[in-house]
């Protein structure tokens, strides 16, 4: 897999992959004061020297595909208490932010509000969760998350924005493979939308703020299609998934009938084949035991 930096000067690094159905480009962005983080001209000097490296940053990201996020608390814009696990049996989509920043962090939410919008027409609106936890604390309190999110205009149900306790940020950062330090604007980290499996493991990472929309909405598709569904109705939205592809002139999913004609003209092929080829040994079986 290969990879693009794309890097936005002072306060904010993104990576950007190569992933198997568009890759990202190189590009910079002018960047925008964050007062959130006062630091004068001496720690301006040694957070520059610490800055993210892209390609370790990139590493840690894709080590923890295949890692189960751990069961954390965390508060949700309401300063409710909501634990990780009670995600669990669908998919769940985890973005990073902090509200202090005023140029990528909005633009890579409104990015994936319209993914997860898409992504929930395609696939179904109550197929899939999603939380944004804010990281730079104590400011990513509840009640800026809140307003963080009724400025991207983010109403998306099923959607949440999470603030968590110093420890609870660390500990799931690790788990999730995200980086972030700060900088003498604000903060440098990587730009990823990590998908998880029903049980809460890594299953993707996604990367950058313009990203194709299949990048999203095939591994949550994966996922889905791949869960048990009990009964006539679990059987009918299976294939209803499978007939819902991408059409690349209109940027959306559409549900495509032909394909249900495709795998039924493919059915009837292979019975024909299998019937003829039974009924051919069965000749030849007969026919041998006559000769003898």
């Amino acid at each position: 897999m290969s990879t693009a930096l794309r890097a936005v000067h002072g306060w904010c690094v993104a990576l950007l992959a190569a992933l198997p159905l568009s890759a990202g480009a190189a590009n910079t962005q002018t960047p925008d004061a964050d007062r959130s983080i006062p630091v004068n001209a001496a720690e301006a000097s040694a957070q520059t020297a610490s800055a993210l490296r892209p390609d370790t940053a990139l590493k840690l990201s894709q080590s923890a595909i295949g890692r189960t996020v751990g069961e954390y608390t965390l508060l949700d814009a309401n300063g409710r208490r909501v634990s990780l696990s009670s995600y669990r049996g669908k998919p769940l989509l985890i973005q990073f932010i902090y509200t202090g920043c005023f140029q990528v962090c909005p633009a890579t939410t409104r990015r994936l509000k319209r993914a997860v919008e898409a992504a929930q027409r395609a696939l179904g609106p109550e197929s899939f969760h999603v939380a944004s936890v804010g990281f730079n604390l104590p400011f990513d309190s509840p009640e800026a998350l809140r307003a963080f999110a009724r400025q991207q205009g983010v109403l998306t149900p099923g959607w949440d924005f999470l603030s968590p306790d110093p420890e609870t940020l660390e500990a799931l950062a690790d788990d999730l493979g995200f980086s972030y330090t700060p900088s003498p604007r604000g903060f440098d980290h990587i730009l990823q939308v990590s998908v998880l499996d029903a049980q809460g493991r890594v299953y993707r990472q996604i990367y950058g703020d313009d990203f194709a929309l299949p990048q999203l909405v095939e591994p949550l598709k994966q996922l889905i299609t791949g869960a048990p569904q009990d009964g006539v109705g679990g059987f009918l939205g299976r294939v209803r998934l499978l007939c819902t592809v991408y059409d690349p002139a209109s940027g959306t999913y559409r549900f495509r009938s032909s394909i249900l004609f495709e795998l039924a003209g493919g059915l009837i092929g292979l019975s024909a084949t299998a019937w003829f080829f039974l009924r051919e040994l069965k000749r030849t079986r007969a026919a041998a035991a006559k000769a003898t």
